[in-house]
């Protein structure tokens, strides 16, 4: 090739490599936190042709625009009924800055806050298992089942069997899981073969298909974790449907066990929990069901401890991070005491300054993570928080090995709360769909007070005079996996 040919060569590609980042420049910081877009352009502009294809597969953040429409047709639904059936709920008793929470909360999803709820919290991982069995043991009407990750196995083998009888009885039984995190589970052929011999219903959620049509980033996951029986009574937390250890090898040779909390529910509120299974279904199967309860027709308590509460669904179908919203608004309202369990606590800027915000106004502020974790990279992620929550004041507390402290919730001064699916990290604000529940109630908050001084016994506080122990080596992969969390 002669020297003018190699010259023009050189010149394509030099107009190439520009063009491509010129075009990322344009096109990556739409709508995309300034960390992420950061993130994202480093990985392009540093090893452009893995960060051109890792954007290609996983850079957009939401779902396809047919599944975001009819989530946006859903929750315009359920804002109508709620509007007819009078649902809305305010009170000028409560605290002005819960009151917003609240109207934003509905805002965001349509599902309005209730009154005259109950709610029980089972920390045992056997015990919440047999108790939904029981209570699918009762059922009349339906049965509604969405789990994350749903196996067969010793520990749900009782939960299957009362699927069974209630197929058995006429009763309809629906169960939605995510198609990934599930179908690598060993034995899951096995777990959805039981499935259609007993005769349930069911579908995969955000199915990665592509020869069948269906296909988004595949690391866009459906993370909810609800049952519901009849109408009457729903579960919401932050246990998958499998044995305390996932069912995998390297989990049974470590030794690790999963320490959860799920909340049994009653009252007005368990339409929403309902309405969001309902929704997962259209959007999943295209099957509009009726099998729903007006909340005006559930019963609701009149008992002194009767709660507040109000379902927030989140996720790639909303065009905003609603359970992100939520917990900034609670943290920032708080005046006293903020008590935060997170097993991957890897948060974004507003979080953080949320937190060391809540400890500089002179806020009681704790965190409790799991000493040992089950994913690497985002074990180290969470760690390079560390230093700066010590330095500000939070007291942060170890739950220890084997076990992995998996429950996700939030306690806010002595009457405020919230339990569900989300974790305090990025993924679980942006990619995840999520749901929570946001209670207002003193007698609830002593139940997770409660729970949380078990893990505050169980466990170690960890210092910033031990932190500052630590070795370079595993501070150098903080950083490292920190940096690599902002990509989303």
């Amino acid at each position: 090739m002669d020297t003018s040919a190699t010259n023009l060569a050189w010149i394509i590609a030099a107009l190439i490599d520009l063009s491509i980042k010129i075009a990322a420049l344009i096109i990556i910081p739409r709508r995309r936190k300034p960390t992420a877009a950061m993130a994202w352009l480093l990985a392009i502009f540093l090893i452009p042709y893995v960060g051109i294809l890792l954007y290609l597969l996983i850079g957009s953040f939401k779902l396809p625009k047919r599944r975001r429409q009819e989530q946006a047709r859903i929750d315009e639904e359920i804002r109508a009924s709620v509007r007819t059936a009078g649902l809305e709920t305010m009170d000028t008793a409560w605290p002005r800055w819960f009151q917003r929470v609240v109207q934003q909360n509905e805002a965001l999803t349509g599902l309005p806050a209730s009154y005259g709820n109950e709610a029980t919290l089972i920390g045992d991982y056997q015990a919440s298992i047999d108790a939904m069995a029981a209570e699918i043991d009762r059922a009349t009407r339906f049965v509604h089942v969405e789990f994350f990750i749903v196996a067969w196995d010793d520990t749900t083998r009782g939960f299957f069997s009362a699927m069974e009888r209630a197929v058995a009885r006429g009763v309809t039984v629906r169960l939605l899981a995510d198609h990934l995190p599930s179908a690598k589970i060993p034995g899951s052929k096995k777990t959805f073969a039981e499935l259609d011999r007993i005769g349930v219903k069911w579908s995969w959620m955000l199915p990665v298909q592509p020869f069948k049509g269906k296909y988004q980033r595949p690391d866009l996951r459906n993370h909810r974790k609800i049952v519901v029986v009849d109408g009457r009574v729903a579960f919401m937390g932050s246990q998958n449907l499998i044995a305390r250890t996932y069912d995998l090898p390297g989990n049974i040779k470590r030794g690790l066990q999963w320490q959860e909390l799920m909340t049994r529910l009653t009252g007005p509120v368990v339409a929403a929990v309902n309405a969001v299974f309902l929704s997962d279904w259209l959007i999943e199967t295209g099957e509009e069901l009726t099998d729903r309860v007006p909340a005006t027709e559930l019963t609701a308590s009149t008992s002194p401890d009767a709660l507040l509460c109000q379902v927030v669904p989140s996720g790639p179908g909303y065009d905003t991070e609603n359970n992100l919203r939520m917990f900034l608004s609670l943290i920032y309202g708080a005046t006293e005491k903020v008590i935060i369990t997170s097993p991957y606590f890897v948060p974004d800027e507003a979080m953080v300054y949320a937190i060391t915000t809540a400890c500089q106004r002179g806020l009681e502020v704790q965190l409790f993570v799991s000493e040992q974790a089950d994913q690497w990279l985002v074990g180290h992620a969470q760690r390079s928080y560390y230093s700066d929550l010590l330095e500000a004041g939070v007291r942060i507390f170890m739950y220890p090995a084997p076990y992995i402290l998996h429950a996700k919730h939030m306690s806010i001064d002595d009457d405020v709360a919230f339990i569900g699916s989300s974790n305090m990290d990025i993924r679980s604000f942006s990619l995840n769909a999520e749901s929570s529940l946001l209670v207002r109630g003193a007698s609830f908050v002593r139940a997770m007070r409660e729970v949380e001084q078990g893990y505050r016994d169980a466990g170690r506080e960890l210092t910033l005079e031990q932190w500052r122990k630590e070795p370079l080596k595993a501070t150098f992969f903080d950083g490292l996996a920190r940096l690599t969390s902002a990509v989303n």
